[in-house]
C-alpha cells in the first residue's frame, strides 16, 4: 500500500453508511460544519427528503451543530461532503446519534469522548431530538 493510501486509510477508516437517513444526517452535518448554519444545500436536501416537514429536522440539527461547537473542547473533523469514507469522529457522532435513543449512556459516553469533555446531556438531548425527528419523519438514522 502506498504512502497515501496509508494515510487516507488512517484518517478515514469508516465506511459511508448505506441507510439513507444515516447517510442525510452525514452528509448534512459535513455540509454545515463547512459551510455553517445557514448552508443552503444542507436545507436543500432536508427539503427535497422531508418536503414541507424538513424544518424541524432542520432546526434541530442546527442546534446539534451548534451545541457541539459551543460544548467542544477539541476539533472535530469531518470529510468533505463527497467522501465515501468517514472520520473517526463523524463515526462516533453518528454511532451516538443512533445509541442516543435506546442506549442513551453508551451515546453519552461517545459524545463525551468525541467532544473531550466530561458531561455531554446537551448534545446528547440535541442527539435524541434530531433521532427522533428523523424517524418520525420516515427516515431513521441506522447503522447498516
Amino acid at each position: 500500500m502506498s504512502d497515501h493510501a496509508e494515510s487516507t486509510a488512517r484518517l478515514l477508516p469508516h465506511s459511508a453508511p448505506d441507510d439513507s437517513g444515516a447517510r442525510l444526517f452525514l452528509h448534512s452535518v459535513r455540509r454545515m460544519g463547512v459551510g455553517g448554519l445557514g448552508d443552503a444545500q444542507a436545507v436543500s436536501m432536508l427539503i427535497g427528503t422531508f418536503g414541507l416537514s424538513f424544518r424541524r429536522p432542520l432546526i434541530l440539527l442546527r442546534a446539534l451543530m451548534a451545541e457541539l461547537a459551543r460544548a467542544s473542547h477539541q476539533s472535530i473533523m469531518i470529510a468533505p461532503s463527497c467522501c465515501c469514507r468517514m472520520t473517526i469522529a463523524e463515526s462516533m457522532l453518528l454511532r451516538a446519534t443512533v445509541f442516543s435513543g435506546e442506549q442513551p449512556r453508551l451515546a453519552h459516553e461517545l459524545l463525551c469522548n468525541l467532544c473531550g469533555i466530561d458531561s455531554a446531556i446537551g448534545v446528547l438531548s440535541s442527539a435524541q431530538a434530531l433521532s427522533q425527528a428523523f424517524a418520525d419523519l420516515g427516515r431513521p438514522i441506522e447503522l447498516s
